[in-house]
């Protein structure tokens, strides 16, 4: 059989061979992976017929959805999903809200890397020439480039308060700036008028599903309204800067590219002598936390909002689960495997406002890859180990019915953390997005929060 198998790849084009013998290569690691782990957990039935699922795509010549077999479902903020396990409520950033197809069949290509058959949904109201933009693959940072440049007229012209009522006379600038590691990163800068003296500067971390152009343009701009040069970033991978889409090969990296950039902004000669802050909300609460433990001296203060800084126990998925993750990550780390959840409901509280979180078009809204999971849970597991040593002054804010990152983990948050000066505000049926997603009485009550609580430490500097 092998004889005819290599007669018959002889006479194919060379391309063809070599993806037909990469095919087989992958087929014997991945049997070989398989082998590992049965003879690793041997007296675990359940965790068998869990590798089962996992690899029968791998078998079967009939591709079937990923979701399915691994036993997840769509309708639930679940991890993994098995009989004799509870679903696991695993929790992960604010993802916009947009209308989804029916889950597309995952195929494994040629080459190494996953194939998802999926298209973007018109947006409502969007003319045809602009969803033919929108709906372009958005891995690399140019192509996430020219969708923001097509988007960005209509973006200021959506009916939501951050946009209708931001303060006049901003002076904002955008720019691309190189960084140790050869990527090119986006970075924004909001300052008040000319006439307006500047009492300090704030630099904000995005969150997971996020970037620091859309929403949080509204944000910056009244913040910098109250006399404050506010700065942000895009992260590598999200939103204008450089890297695959949603990709996190290490999250300590990433926190590392934010403190370099950042520090650059702490020499700008205009602001030296004056007190800087870190903003960050969601995931950006991660990014922040640890920044604050790898340069505790550095900042000023601390506000976070809906921070992700720990997993809850009871929606950690179980070791031999974990372990899988681990394993998949080394082998496959850009695949797309963890499933796609819709958080919008959960995360915006008014339902005009949720619809609009789709003109967010360079934010990335697709599964989860692999190792981006892994060190989103890695990350939260040092966080906790280290929270005692969160010492500068802290400003916690998070919704109180919050289903997207646990409001308990905030309070845990405050009462662990050895800062002497810290502040915990939990907004009544408040959801994750309190920034964004709540009616524009509460939108404005929060940043007047965080502007009072930037005033104060302002004036004790």
């Amino acid at each position: 059989k092998k004889k005819v198998q290599a007669r018959q790849s002889h006479y194919l084009p060379s391309k063809s061979r070599k993806n037909l013998v990469n095919s087989r290569r992958k087929k014997v690691r991945l049997s070989a992976i398989k082998t590992k782990w049965l003879v690793s957990w041997p007296d675990e039935p359940d965790f068998r017929h869990f590798v089962d699922r996992l690899f029968d795509p791998f078998s079967t010549a009939t591709p079937r959805s990923m979701a399915s077999e691994l036993g997840f479902r769509p309708s639930e903020l679940s991890f993994f999903s098995r009989k004799s396990i509870s679903p696991i409520n695993l929790r992960f950033p604010f993802t916009p809200l947009r209308k989804t197809n029916p889950e597309p069949p995952m195929r494994w290509a040629s080459s190494r890397r996953l194939v998802v058959a999926a298209k973007k949904p018109p947006i409502d109201g969007v003319p045809a020439e602009l969803n033919k933009i929108a709906s372009q693959k958005l891995d690399s940072a140019p192509a996430r480039r020219r969708v923001r440049s097509a988007f960005m007229e209509l973006q200021q012209q959506l009916d939501h308060c951050l946009f209708k009522m931001a303060p006049p006379g901003i002076r904002t600038e955008e720019w691309y700036e190189c960084n140790s590691r050869g990527l090119n990163i986006f970075c924004k800068r909001w300052f008040p008028e000319p006439d307006v003296h500047i009492k300090g500067a704030v630099c904000f971390c995005h969150g997971y599903g996020d970037t620091c152009t859309f929403f949080f343009d509204g944000i910056a701009r009244h913040i910098a309204a109250s006399g404050y040069a506010v700065y942000a970033m895009d992260y590598p991978g999200f939103g204008l800067s450089e890297g695959l889409h949603g990709y996190i090969p290490s999250f300590d990296q990433l926190v590392d590219d934010v403190i370099e950039q950042y520090k650059k902004f702490k020499g700008i000669a205009e602001l030296k002598g004056l007190p800087h802050f870190i903003l960050g909300q969601s995931m950006g609460g991660a990014v922040t936390l640890k920044v604050h433990l790898k340069e505790p001296k550095l900042w000023d203060g601390v506000v976070l909002v809906a921070p992700m800084c720990k997993i809850a126990d009871n929606v950690k998925p179980p070791e031999p689960v974990l372990k899988v993750l681990t394993l998949m990550s080394s082998v496959v780390p850009k695949a797309k495997l963890l499933p796609k959840v819709d958080l919008g409901a959960l995360a915006l509280r008014e339902t005009e406002k949720r619809k609009l979180a789709v003109y967010n078009v360079i934010s990335y809204d697709d599964r989860m890859r692999v190792k981006t999971a892994i060190e989103l849970l890695k990350a939260t597991d040092e966080i906790e180990k280290q929270v005692e040593k969160v010492s500068s002054p802290l400003l916690v804010l998070h919704g109180a019915a919050d289903k997207v990152t646990d409001p308990k983990i905030s309070q845990f948050l405050y009462e662990k953390a050895s800062s002497k000066d810290k502040t915990l505000k939990l907004y009544e049926e408040g959801f994750h997005c309190i920034l964004e997603g709540e009616p524009d009485e509460r939108i404005f009550t929060v940043l007047n929060d965080i502007i009072h609580w930037l005033n104060s430490r302002c004036s004790s500097t």
